[in-house]
């Protein structure tokens, strides 16, 4: 019946509950996942998703398709995380990020080690941490960027990232007790 996105989109837009259904079942499971990254808890995530879903819903009419569907979809469940851990949000203090310019994680070093390997190794580092990890190095996102969502500076973005993949290091060498660096 909703074959296409544009078929989806129009439905949703005349509050078709059938159309919603589909536009959940389509994108819920992608959505989780996303929502996962920011969130330990899995009930938080679920809680997350069903507020963007609503969000989503609620706001379709103002979907402009300059972007697609599920990346649209995707930044609504991004912002809704964000906003969800902001007030929970401990940063560490900035560091020096010029010491830290040769802390790179390679593709020899990622392919040590699984997909679903890495997704739990960056639920394990800190909030602040995984958060900033997950906004620039998963979604794309720049530190000024980063900064202006989470309201701090982008100097705090950069230290946070920087920490971040030093700790990524540091559990891969750990797993694997091998020296990266």
């Amino acid at each position: 019946m909703y074959d296409s996105d544009k078929v989806l989109i129009k439905g949703c837009r005349k509050n078709k509950s059938s159309a919603q259904e589909a536009l959940y079942a389509k994108y819920s499971k992608s959505m989780f996942a996303v929502a996962l990254r920011y969130v330990k808890v899995v009930q938080e995530a679920e809680d997350i998703l069903q507020e963007s879903f609503v969000k989503v819903f609620k706001n379709i009419s103002k979907f402009r398709g300059d972007s697609s569907l599920p990346y649209w979809i995707k930044r609504i469940v991004v912002n809704t995380s964000l906003n969800h851990q902001r007030s929970k949000l401990y940063l560490y203090p900035m560091m020096d990020v010029t010491d830290m310019t040769d802390t790179s994680i390679d593709e020899k070093v990622m392919s040590d080690f699984g997909y679903e390997e890495l997704i739990m190794m960056i639920m394990e580092l800190p909030d602040g941490c995984r958060i900033i990890f997950n906004l620039h190095a998963i979604e794309g996102y720049k530190h000024h960027e980063i900064a202006e969502q989470l309201q701090i500076s982008e100097g705090t973005s950069k230290s946070q990232y920087a920490r971040a993949k030093k700790l990524l290091i540091q559990k891969m060498e750990t797993r694997n007790n091998i020296n990266y660096g």
